[in-house]
């Protein structure tokens, strides 16, 4: 009880000094219309200051602000986690536009009042986009895609999911670079990198990125841009959250039809052919950039299997690139030429909400040996919890191909970190979910000891890269340290120039900061 008291004073000390200085912010947000001076309350920094910002935000932007009772309960049920959904905020602000994020941020700063924002909820644990006792603001209202007059950019606000954007772009023949199941929200998604079916060809949705309309520290709203902003245009590349608050992503378009899909399932007796066949795949994928898959290794009522997802952008049936996973003799096999969101549609049937989840992720240079060590620790670590309710412990191989890694460099480049010299990479992601809390801890430890093991491997054996990708971490997981010692460091200082005062890093203690793990939360 003791460490959670001292957890909450200091939260609310730094909370306070983050949100200074008070008159800086009440000008902004008179500038803004509202007058501070009419809600002395706000001014107490008490635990009780986020109460009376949502009463506050009530009276100056009504019909916005939603408190406990029915609509708050179905809020906090959609999140995809249930870690995210036990969260209680004050109360969940939906703004309508970039000045009402504005006026919701600064009113937080001079209240004193930790918050989170929330884009589509997709995020395993506690604290990634809710917030106990604080401000929740979710995006779901900035929900317009726009299309350009010349149809190269489409203007996609910061609420959507990749689904809405994929359904508003197929009847032009045109896609965007985004997520790969249907729900995920557009925010968190591409401000964390973003891997997409067409990754290859374009790179991450991080790097198709023209424009971000943001919500600074101060309130302001800039249209940040390669001319305008280019540091801070930079640093939203696989920055995250730590920067302001992005309200609109103007990305690019590209011609896009119908897409082969297909989805073959292993019994694991083929092992040894799945791996080699992926170890093959990843070498030779720069040389076919429609190319794309994911394989993933689990376990469910008593079996081990594997299997395999794969996308051709092109209407092709069985491409040649495939061929070492199509000879595998498989036990189910789907597959068809589809539309892009037909395809997200049916991954989502395999991200169902309403479980306990965890992600861990790791990256290494691409080794068929290593693969397999992976995966013996795997089998070994997983008996302790294998019969523990409702679980579905899944092991998903993907490749970061050096064409890809070289795409990252347009535009002049992002922050992750890589380099295609380092390239092909194997990027872990560790993806379990379960039933009851009583098991939470052991699975942890699971996680921890497989990423722990993993790596010990990788480093005697020369493989080890030490990148994390921020979507697929847990929040153990040092993320933006792990772009290297240069992008660290010019990632916090671009940080200091556009938010002194650490609103993001001490008002928003959630998701991954600039200087490790995430503030709080739990499995």
């Amino acid at each position: 009880m003791q460490t959670v008291q001292l957890l909450a004073a200091s939260l609310l000390l730094a909370a306070a000094s983050a949100a200074e200085p008070d008159t800086a912010v009440a000008d902004a947000l008179r500038e803004n219309g509202v007058d501070v001076d009419k809600y002395p309350g706000l001014k107490d920094k008490s635990k009780e200051s986020c109460v009376q910002l949502c009463a506050v935000l009530a009276s100056v932007i009504p019909n916005h602000t939603i408190v406990k009772g029915p609509q708050y309960d179905a809020w906090r049920e959609a999140f995809w986690s249930k870690q995210q959904s036990a969260t209680q905020p004050a109360c969940i602000f939906q703004p309508a536009d970039a000045k009402q994020v504005s006026i919701g941020l600064l009113l937080a700063r001079f209240a004193g009042c930790l918050f989170a924002v929330k884009s589509g909820g997709h995020a395993a644990f506690s604290g990634s986009s809710s917030i106990q006792s604080g401000l929740n603001i979710d995006l779901s209202l900035l929900s317009s895609v726009t299309l350009s007059s010349d149809k190269k950019i489409v203007k996609v606000g910061a609420g959507n999911r990749w689904i809405d954007v994929y359904k508003a772009l197929e009847p032009h023949g045109l896609a965007a670079i985004g997520g790969r199941v249907s729900d995920i929200g557009v925010g968190g998604f591409t401000l964390g990198g973003g891997i997409s079916y067409f990754s290859g060809e374009y790179g991450w949705a991080c790097d198709n990125v023209e424009n971000y309309e943001v919500v600074t520290a101060d309130g302001r709203i800039l249209n940040v841009g390669r001319e305008t902003y280019p540091d801070l245009y930079w640093a939203l590349r696989g920055g995250g959250n730590n920067f302001g608050f992005v309200t609109r992503f103007d990305v690019t378009t590209h011609s896009q039809g119908p897409m082969w899909s297909s989805s073959r399932l292993y019994t694991f007796d083929h092992r040894d052919e799945f791996l080699k066949a992926l170890t093959e795949f990843g070498h030779q994928a720069s040389d076919d950039p429609d190319a794309a898959l994911f394989l993933a290794l689990g376990y469910n009522n008593g079996t081990f299997w594997g299997q395999v997802q794969m996308e051709y952008a092109k209407p092709v049936e069985n491409p040649a690139i495939f061929k070492k996973f199509i000879a595998i003799p498989a036990v189910t096999s789907v597959a068809g030429i589809r539309t892009l969101s037909n395809i997200t549609l049916e991954l989502k049937k395999f991200n169902p909400n309403g479980f306990r989840e965890s992600w861990w992720t790791a990256t290494y240079k691409l080794d068929y040996a290593l693969l397999n060590y992976i995966l013996d620790v795997y089998l070994k670590e997983l008996e302790p919890i294998k019969n523990a309710a409702g679980i579905l412990p899944v092991v998903i191989f993907q490749i970061i191909t050096p064409r890809t890694i070289t795409r990252m460099q347009q535009n002049g480049g992002n922050a992750l970190g890589l380099s295609p010299s380092d390239g092909p990479l194997l990027l872990l992601n560790l993806s379990f979910r379960w039933q009851n809390t009583v098991d939470d801890d052991a699975i942890r430890k699971v996680l921890d000891r497989i990423i722990a093991e993993s790596d010990a491997r990788a480093k005697t054996s020369g493989l080890y890269h030490e990148y994390l990708y921020m979507n697929y971490a847990s929040q153990y997981q040092k993320v933006v340290p792990s772009y290297g010692t240069e992008n660290h460091e010019r990632l916090v200082e671009i940080a200091k120039k556009y938010d002194p005062q650490e609103v993001f890093q001490k008002l928003q203690p959630g998701y991954f900061k600039l200087n490790g793990a995430p503030n709080a939360g739990s499995l």
